[in-house]
């Protein structure tokens, strides 16, 4: 194998392929990019078993071949290279890398080695705007739970369906401490049949992160393809294309937590609020992270308290346009802050029953995306 191509080309198929690598004393090649050269294109492919991600970029080819390097050492490399046209070659069990002077030699292992990734026969296909698809994740990732006792809670929830005439995709995410749910509308028609599908959060991260490399770049496509199959997910964006499994089993139904009607609603300032629970939130006592939210009808005031017996309390105000009765409810104020910091818009509505039920927070206007926090029962 041997071939040439720029520098800014080599980064960047590197950067997309090169994070989800991962240690494994089995199977050393798992930490390895596998770099193939065919026509006049180059294309790195990386895995963990659980995802594969590969790219395509221009470059020269004079000896088509395929061989694997340490990932992260090549990136790495390829990095602190200067802009100007990179020369690859293998040499039996090692890789040669030349470039203005520069001269490298790493060593690798055969192509054969490397685990074959799986085509994807996809039965049903989708196009996402990637502009809504990235904002989407962005609300509803940081609420996936952490811990794997329950597998399908720590993969994203994604439905596709059709509201009337249009065409949308709802991703939902809970840890059951909170619950973020965000729609996607798609291209009309987009949507023959509903279905519903778990995709590791994991995954969704690596998308979204790839989305970024290209979001400055003028010719990138304004939509990524997303193709499902009974147990895999394929996303293509340009010469990039990622694999997943999906994750079994059955979402819980959370719509029928969600509450419908309440005793207290209320119109907030975003920014005023977010600095009122930061302030209290000084005062919250280590590993319960409690704030208590007061809403006063009258006054049309929303008070933040916390109690700390080491530290001292505080209490925190900011406007509110509240209408039905007084109340107050205690929540983890880092869910809290998760949820609004979310959010889009100056202004969010805050719904409520009592200190026992769940609390709905959406952004005042738009009806794309609902968060909600459970209580911390005193």
């Amino acid at each position: 194998m041997k071939l040439s191509c720029t520098r800014e080309n080599l980064h960047q198929g590197l950067s997309i392929t090169s994070h989800i690598t991962s240690k494994n004393v089995n199977l050393p090649v798992l930490q390895n990019v596998l770099v193939k050269a065919d026509g006049g294109a180059i294309r790195f492919t990386t895995t963990n078993l659980e995802i594969a991600v590969s790219c395509s970029v221009r470059g020269k080819v004079e000896v088509p071949g395929e061989f694997t390097v340490p990932s992260k050492l090549f990136f790495d490399y390829v990095s602190l290279l200067p802009n100007e046209t990179v020369t690859v070659e293998e040499a039996g069990t090692s890789m040669s890398v030349s470039c203005a002077g520069n001269k490298t030699r790493m060593n690798g292992l055969p192509a054969s080695e490397f685990p074959l990734v799986p085509e994807v026969t996809a039965s049903r296909s989708y196009r996402i705007p990637v502009a809504s698809f990235r904002s989407a994740l962005s609300q509803v990732l940081f609420a996936v739970a952490t811990n794997e006792s329950r597998p399908e809670l720590a993969g994203v929830c994604i439905r596709f369906g059709n509201s009337g005439t249009n065409s949308t995709m709802t991703l939902a995410a809970t840890d059951s401490y909170r619950l973020a749910e965000a729609v996607v509308p798609l291209p009309a028609g987009s949507v023959e049949t509903e279905e519903t599908v778990i995709i590791p959060a994991r995954t969704l991260s690596e998308v979204n992160r790839i989305l970024s490399v290209f979001k400055d770049e003028v010719d990138s496509p304004a939509e990524i393809s997303l193709k499902l199959s009974d147990n895999q997910a394929a996303f293509d964006y340009g010469t990039v294309e990622l694999v997943s499994r999906l994750i079994e089993g059955h979402y819980p139904d959370y719509r029928q937590i969600i509450p419908k009607s309440f005793q207290t609603q209320s119109l907030l300032d975003r920014d005023d609020m977010v600095k009122a629970v930061k302030t209290a939130s000084l005062f919250s006592r280590t590993g319960l992270f409690d704030v208590t939210l007061e809403f006063d009808v009258n006054e049309k005031k929303l008070r933040v308290k916390a109690t700390d017996a080491a530290r001292g309390d505080n209490t925190a105000e900011c406007g509110a346009e509240a209408t039905g009765s007084d109340n107050n409810v205690t929540v983890n104020y880092r869910y809290l802050l998760d949820g609004l910091n979310a959010m889009g818009g100056d202004r969010v509505s805050f719904k409520m029953i009592d200190g026992g039920n769940p609390c709905v927070i959406s952004p005042s206007e738009g009806t794309g995306y609902l968060y909600i926090v459970m209580p911390i029962k005193q």
